[in-house]
């Protein structure tokens, strides 16, 4: 949480027919020093860790999974639940395309202390067909300048 935030995609079930691929918040973040590589030159430095971590929205008041907080209506933050990485390592995950893609545990923490690198089906698949630039779904971070 001490790095550079980049974003946090929403897709709540309330608004997927109660079949939303990834349901909760995703505060994603970045280690400074890629992110400045990345800006002086297009490209993700080896070794870039990118930290997406999961956060679980506040019950839901309405059908599409919002609810009345003094702000206004919407989705709010509720609890931690999860921590996924990708990790760019051309030695390592040349057949995804660079990145190894790693999950911590889906749950509350604490989170396991290590993982297996996922396989390509579960995370690299969708990355490679949908995130144009070195794997990263960069239209989500407006930081990254490709919106």
């Amino acid at each position: 949480r001490h790095w550079t935030f980049l974003g946090a995609p929403l897709t709540p079930n309330g608004l997927n027919g109660g079949e939303a691929g990834f349901p909760e918040f995703h505060h994603v973040y970045i280690h400074p020093d890629a992110l400045a590589e990345f800006e002086r030159t297009g490209v993700f430095p080896e070794g870039t860790t990118i930290v997406k971590e999961l956060v679980l929205m506040h019950d839901a008041e309405y059908e599409d999974g919002s609810r009345d907080e003094p702000s206004g209506r919407g989705f709010f933050a509720k609890s931690f639940a999860g921590i996924d990485m990708m990790v760019k390592d051309s030695n390592r995950f040349a057949e995804t395309n660079n990145w190894g893609f790693f999950n911590f545990g889906h749950h509350a923490p604490p989170y396991a202390a290590s993982a297996k690198a996922a396989s390509a089906e579960e995370c690299a698949s969708c990355h490679a067909a949908n995130a144009p630039t070195e794997m990263v779904f960069g239209k989500f971070y407006p930081i990254l300048g490709q919106n």
